[in-house]
């Protein structure tokens, strides 16, 4: 034995087995005497050769490292390490499962009775209960070129994780650096050890605690971590015994010793730390000294010992990037403060650091995840790589890719980094959005201010998902980060963020992430009667913000337009979100941003080929329009005012499109516009006779030259939406009339403005639309439809245009092949009854045009043979139209006397104008 072995040391340190290790360690005390009784084996199990000085001498047993040192500092422990002296661990724990095979020895230690009935193990038939108490044989090789260079075993025993290995020394050949493993004595295995500290054992045979270093009882008493030998070899030989020491000196709350620490800071040292080393395994000590019981001193020790970038790297990296630690300790400061500090009393208001504590940590790993964040801040100013615009990954932060590469983080948590580094920014905005609401106004109005505020607040919460708790923790540690680190600004940043935490809770909006919006995409979509696409999910967040905003109110009867609220929630929405940025490069020039008339408008004479390109919502987008007129049926008188300058300009947009049906869609949405109207908002915008260009010449896509089925779209549009414009620009109603007097003081002109549109509308429309297309009987149809419409609209005021409009009337029911198509002569009765009705103080003068064309229809309806329906609702009509004439004019002409001389010229006539 080395003379510096202390068996009974001078200073009566001694350890207390308990019961199971008692047990244990009589179990391997048994296993050496049987394996010392056995014959010695002719080959070995093992890749490791035996020295020839070892073959001789009986086994011996330790308990070695952290269970010596454990059980002095009066610490339960677990995990044991047990070195052999002439054996690998491999072979011993061979050894050791043939010995428990024996009959009677599992019962001789108790194992027997803890062994229940299990499952059968398909790979031997052992009972899967005996192989979880005594364990499986997991060996470990040697890899010299990781700094592994133990061939180890790990098993379980009696419920004790238990690692098995051969006492060891390292030699090295000129060659190479890297060790090669050889069977040592116990003094030799010891000096190669991290620490003094670790580097004790307690010998089973004797009983006694072993220190071949010497240093081991003098420096747990003075509490420092010291390397065995020289530290810079020490460190050398195995790279990680650098993250070791330093978790040791957290974790005991030792000091290092001062010669370590300068080793420690070697470049040659931290080269080896970052080459040698598998990411796994500095990940796995990181991790053991952040949940440790002073992650804090861990991190000042690092950061003391300028290892951040030599730890907190990437090392696939060929040009390592370096982060700025300067201001690193304020971030592990604040967490140090949040989570040791001295907790407020019961009757005391809670300190800002315990709403912070209580809202973050639920548990350990949260704890864990905390001081994880902390260690990564200095990498939030770092720029990420850039990622070419070729590839279609999307650039994560640096701080995530370091924790992924370099210290291969599990997915949970490399998922919380990224998102936390995402949205710490946007936190300290609402953050410092609340502060400063808090500052300026009162409690009571803060109170009502709450109900603004919670949607903005919960949609955030509900984008940043279940961890946002540490997103707010990370733009907490940022904030003090970038401040000087004193007292006061370290409780300004608490105070502030302990607001936040608080006014979360107040408004219930904790796990907002977890609630259901009141509709789902196929209610929403049948809703608003358009196809489910992309537009949904922004939609339904609309939907999700205005349940926040009301957390009490409910969809009233499922329907969106019973819910008024609801309802200008995703108006806002469409318009602002959908709608304006479609129409963003797209825009009527004759109309301005705000709704008005443009003062100096700029048309467009000559349209580029690539126009369409610039109108997402004609071709990538089209269920904008369906929107829009979901919008627009959707408005108010009152509620059009305010979404004015985000309604018209897009409306006119598309009135202004090239393509006819496109342009027929708009002015479908500009009827709806109109009827929504005030006529004092329309006239301060200046935009009717806007609209009334954009309109009118839609009245001459006529046959041939636009094709019928278009021609018939467009003017069926743009007849009712022109009389619509008429009613808004120059309204009959006294309180509409009166409230645009205040902008136009003569109501003459009014009257007059109306009659012109109206005229010309007739004129340049009816007239000339009949003149130029009355070969296409649909068109001739629509016409009249409209004419009857326009002549009730005029009033007596149409009298003047009897002359033209009563002659077509008259020719379009004589014509000769009329009865072929019975609905343009059921249109044609029909508004010859309009006018009738209209016009009749001066209707007696064009009785004789009028009863021309009833006659001459009736007598070729008589002349058909088959009795149709059809046939039957044009007689209907036409007699209607007759009654109508004779009730019109009977007080001024004797038209009796009329009829009498029709019907005798010919009989037919009797059933057109005798009446019952």
């Amino acid at each position: 034995m080395s003379s510096l072995m202390v068996q009974s040391n001078p200073h009566g340190h001694g350890i207390q087995l308990t019961p199971v290790e008692s047990t244990l360690r009589q179990l391997l005390l048994d296993v050496a005497d049987h394996i010392d009784r056995l014959p010695a084996p002719e080959t070995s199990d093992s890749e490791v050769a035996l020295p020839e000085g070892l073959s001789t001498p009986k086994v011996e047993l330790r308990f070695t490292g952290g269970w010596v040192r454990d059980k002095l500092l009066g610490v339960d422990s677990h995990d044991i390490d047990v070195a052999i002296n002439k054996m690998t661990g491999y072979q011993f724990g061979l050894k050791m499962k043939s010995y428990l095979e024996l009959s009677g020895n599992l019962e001789k230690y108790g194992i027997a009775k803890q062994i229940t009935h299990g499952l059968e193990d398909p790979d031997g038939g052992q009972s899967t209960a005996k192989r979880a108490l005594l364990g499986g044989l997991h060996k470990i090789e040697a890899n010299p070129e990781k700094s592994k260079h133990l061939e180890t075993v790990t098993t379980k025993i009696l419920g004790l994780d238990i690692d098995l290995v051969n006492l060891r020394k390292e030699t090295y050949s000129e060659e190479s650096r890297n060790p090669q493993m050889e069977f040592g004595t116990p003094e030799e295995d010891a000096l190669r050890r991290d620490a003094t500290v670790n580097a004790m054992f307690y010998n089973l045979h004797t009983s006694s605690i072993e220190d071949f270093t010497g240093q081991g009882f003098n420096d747990m008493e003075r509490k420092i971590i010291r390397t065995p030998l020289e530290p810079h070899q020490t460190f050398t030989d195995d790279p990680l015994r650098v993250l070791r020491l330093i978790r040791f000196a957290s974790r005991l709350g030792f000091k290092i010793d001062p010669k370590a620490e300068t080793s420690m800071n070697d470049v040659d040292v931290k080269s080896a730390l970052r080459a040698k080393i598998s990411r796994e395994r500095v990940g796995t000590e990181v991790e053991k000294m952040l949940k440790g019981p002073d992650p804090h001193r861990a991190l000042n020790l690092i950061d003391r010992l300028n290892l951040y970038n030599t730890i907190f790297t990437d090392p696939a990296s060929p040009e390592p990037i370096q982060a700025s630690t300067d201001t690193w300790k304020q971030a592990y400061d604040c967490v140090g403060a949040i989570f040791t500090n001295n907790a407020s009393k019961p009757m005391e208001a809670p300190l800002p650091q315990d709403i912070i504590k209580s809202s973050i940590a639920r548990d350990s790993e949260d704890i864990h995840m905390a001081w994880l964040l902390a260690a990564l801040t200095p990498w939030a100013d770092v720029p990420a790589p850039v990622v070419p615009s070729s590839s279609n990954k999307i650039s994560q932060p640096l701080a995530a890719c370091i924790a992924r590469e370099g210290l291969k983080i599990n997915n949970k948590a490399y998922e919380i980094i990224i998102n936390a580094f995402r949205h710490a920014e946007e936190v300290t905005a609402l953050k410092n959005a609340l502060v400063e609401q808090k500052r300026t106004f009162s409690s009571s109005i803060r109170s009502a201010d709450t109900t603004l505020t919670r949607d903005t607040l919960g949609m955030a919460i509900r984008r940043w998902g279940a961890q946002w708790r540490f997103h707010a923790l990370l733009a907490l540690l940022l904030e003090s980060t970038a401040l000087q680190g004193t007292k006061t600004e370290q409780h300004h940043i608490f105070d502030g963020f302990a607001s936040f935490f608080a006014y979360v809770n107040d408004l219930n909006l904790s796990e907002a992430y977890l609630l259901k919006p009141p509709l789902d995409g196929k209610r929403l979509a049948r809703a608003l009667d358009v196809k489910p696409g992309v537009w949904m999910k922004d939609t339904l967040d609309a939907v999700m913000a205005w349940q926040l905003r009301n957390p009490h109110q409910s969809i009233s009867n499922g329907r969106i337009e019973e819910t008024e609220s609801l309802k200008i929630a995703i108006i806002e929405h469409i318009l602002n979100n959908v709608v304006r940025p479609a129409f963003e490069t797209s825009r009527n020039p004759d109309v301005t941003d705000e709704g008005r008339k443009a003062m100096q408008p700029k048309r467009r004479k000559h349209r580029s080929s690539d126009m369409e390109e610039l109108k997402p919502w004609k071709s990538d987008q089209p269920y904008v329009l369906t929107l829009l007129t979901w919008v627009l049926r959707n408005l108010n008188e009152t509620l059009i005012e305010q979404y004015w300058p985000l309604v018209v300009p897009p409306v006119l947009t598309i009135v202004d499109d090239e393509a006819s049906n496109t342009k027929a869609k708009g002015i479908e949405l500009l009827n709806l516009l109109l009827q929504i109207t005030p006529p004092s908002l329309l006239a301060r915008t200046g935009l009717g006779e806007v609209m009334q260009d954009a309109v009118m010449p839609c009245l001459l896509y006529l046959p041939s030259l636009t094709p019928e089925h278009e021609s018939l779209r467009l003017l069926g549009v743009a007849y009712p939406a022109l009389i619509s414009l008429v009613r808004v620009r120059y309204p009959t109603n006294s309180q509409q009339m009166i409230s645009l007097i205040r902008a136009k003081p003569d109501p003459d002109e009014i009257r007059k403005g109306k009659t012109k549109l109206l005229d010309q509308i007739l004129r340049k429309g009816i007239l000339n639309g009949y003149r130029q297309a009355n070969e296409y009987v649909k068109i001739v149809e629509l016409l009249v439809q409209q004419l009857g419409m326009l002549v009730d609209e005029m009033g007596i005021s149409s009298v003047k245009h009897l002359k033209d409009i009563l002659p077509m009337l008259s020719d379009i029911l004589a014509a000769p092949f009329g009865t072929t198509y019975t609905p343009l002569l059921i249109a044609a009765a029909r508004t010859l009854q309009t006018i009738i009705l209209t016009d009749w103080p001066r209707i007696a003068n064009h009785r004789g045009e009028i009863l021309r064309g009833l006659t001459i229809c009736w007598c070729k309806l008589e002349e058909e043979d088959s009795p149709l329906d059809e046939l039957e609702t044009v007689k209907f009509v036409i007699k209607d139209a007759a009654r109508i004439l004779k009730a019109a004019v009977a007080d001024e002409v004797d038209i009796d006397a009329d009829f009498q001389a029709l019907m005798t010229a010919d009989k037919r006539l009797e059933h057109l104008l005798q009446f019952r």
